[in-house]
């Protein structure tokens, strides 16, 4: 898969607000035909350091998309720019 097609979740393992962002994003991203990739940002002290307790963040191509909840119609909008 493409960067172009992989959205990029971080959060933590034990973040509730992380697990409801994932689930609500799963169908966006089979609609557009996107991966999604979860990046623990407790893994490295550089995203600890970067992100805090600031997660869920949904990034694409480096831009962030919405942060502790999920923005559909800012996904949209943005997936849509890469049909």
């Amino acid at each position: 898969m493409t960067a172009a097609r992989t959205l990029t979740l971080y959060g933590r393992l034990y973040c509730h607000l992380c697990d409801d962002m994932a689930a609500a994003l799963a169908p966006i991203a089979r609609e557009f035909g996107c991966a999604i990739e979860v990046v623990d940002v407790d893994s490295a002290a550089d995203l600890e350091a970067r992100y805090g307790e600031r997660v869920p963040v949904l990034v694409h191509a480096g831009v962030e998309l919405c942060h502790y909840f999920l923005d559909p119609a800012r996904v949209r909008a943005r997936l849509g720019e890469i049909r």
